[in-house]
């Protein structure tokens, strides 16, 4: 049994066991960096937002050996647990006024992704492409949102730089940046015990030195955007005392590591490279080279070949 029989099997399944008004069927999104991604998407009649859930690991327990039925009643707890009980009111997407305080960004590479930006606004740093969504809701397990393109633009009548003003303004709020020792990072993936959660850039704890940081946001989820909040890495370079790399670890974090712990730039942009080939999906991934910010100048640049871009 290969991916595809195995989702077509649960959404055969799932629809002997759901309500009447709920279907399940499988669902291709697609994903950053051009790739696309199958799963199952659980549907009540109705309601126009649905979670759509991914069964790679759910997958691999099957074929070792995991009976289906005990799959398909782990999937309809998860179903249970998230339902969307409550409609998206989609007129109130039509007027930008109602979505303002909700507008936020990611980033993304340009290049990996030009297909995506042309149907979308962005705004384009070196090499990396910052994109705008609404965020309708989030909490540790996930977020609701929408992306938004050129054709809400024309609706709205507004421009990209509007878009951008009020996603500075909202990330701080809705989606706040955190920076933590790579020891926290590890600690807290282990769900290791911590008295209190460790953010530098609130505590600003000089004492607190590691040879690597990390920088994301609350969710952990598409946080190296916070790359581009205001003033962080600005706070960082003054908490370090020093210039430091940006070693781009996927979409979701940045890895932090000051000049004076650093190698060269070179063998820097190659440890971004074997992380991106062993330890991120294809999807995760953001750039394939360090970063270096530079505290005087207060800019962020590309290191790649030992030259600054």
């Amino acid at each position: 049994m290969d991916y595809q029989e195995f989702l077509c099997a649960i959404e055969r399944e799932l629809n002997k066991r759901l309500k009447e008004g709920v279907q399940a069927s499988v669902y291709t999104a697609r994903k950053n960096n051009g790739s696309e991604k199958q799963g199952i998407m659980i549907k009540a009649e109705g309601v126009n937002a649905a979670p759509a859930i991914y069964l790679e690991e759910l997958f691999e327990r099957v074929l070792k050996g995991e009976r289906m039925e005990l799959v398909v009643e782990e999937i309809l707890d998860f179903y249970k647990g998230v339902e969307c009980c409550g409609v998206w009111d989609c007129s109130q997407f039509q007027k930008y006024e109602n979505i303002r305080e909700r507008v936020v960004f990611r980033v993304i590479h340009t290049d990996k992704n030009k297909k995506l930006l042309e149907c979308i606004p962005y705004t384009e740093v070196l090499d990396l492409a910052i994109v705008f969504y609404v965020l309708l809701e989030q909490d540790m397990n996930g977020t609701a949102s929408i992306q938004i393109s050129n054709e809400h633009l024309k609706m709205w009548g507004i421009q990209k730089e509007e878009l951008y003003r009020a996603a500075l303004r909202n990330v701080a709020k809705l989606l706040p940046a955190e920076f933590f020792t790579m020891r926290h990072a590890i600690e807290e993936m282990l769900e290791a015990d911590s008295d209190e959660k460790e953010n530098l850039l609130e505590i600003g704890e000089d004492e607190k030195q590691d040879v690597m940081y990390v920088l994301t946001n609350s969710l952990r989820n598409y946080g190296a955007a916070c790359l581009f909040y205001p003033h962080v890495l600005e706070m960082v370079g003054e908490m370090l005392k020093e210039d430091y790399y940006v070693l781009p670890s996927s979409v979701h974090e940045v890895i932090i590591v000051p000049e004076s712990k650093a190698l060269d730039a070179d063998e820097m942009s190659e440890m971004v490279v074997e992380i991106n080939e062993t330890q991120v999906e294809p999807e995760e991934v953001l750039s394939d080279h360090a970063y270096f910010y530079q505290r005087d100048s207060k800019k962020l640049m590309a290191r790649r070949n030992g030259m600054t871009v």
